[in-house]
């Protein structure tokens, strides 16, 4: 697989463009060492279009992985709405504490 435009990196490993080429080495945050996370995090665009870029392709990740398969099943959505749960828990986390019976000694 030759590649003929320097600038553009090819992954090896999915056979797709590399989407930032100008960045230099672009590494995910699981490729990340402890000691470059702060570097790591001052290359990333913080800006809402950056923002709405990433959460779209995590979306669109999710979605192929798990939603738009052939043999399909209910793990997807499964994973999904359980997140949902211990988010909205952790969220009331609390109020619920609050609200429990306690005994009065």
């Amino acid at each position: 697989m030759a590649n003929s435009n320097p600038t553009v990196k090819i992954d090896r490993l999915q056979g797709t463009q590399d989407p930032f080429p100008e960045k230099g080495s672009y590494k995910r945050l699981m490729d990340v060492k402890l000691g470059e996370l702060g570097s790591w995090l001052g290359g990333r665009d913080f800006t809402p279009n950056g923002i709405i870029s990433a959460v779209r392709r995590g979306h669109d990740r999710y979605y192929n992985k798990y939603i738009n398969v052939k043999k399909g099943g209910i793990g997807g959505v499964a994973m999904l709405l359980v997140g949902y749960v211990a988010l909205s828990y952790l969220w009331e986390y609390d109020h619920i504490k609050h609200d429990r019976w306690r005994k009065y000694h």
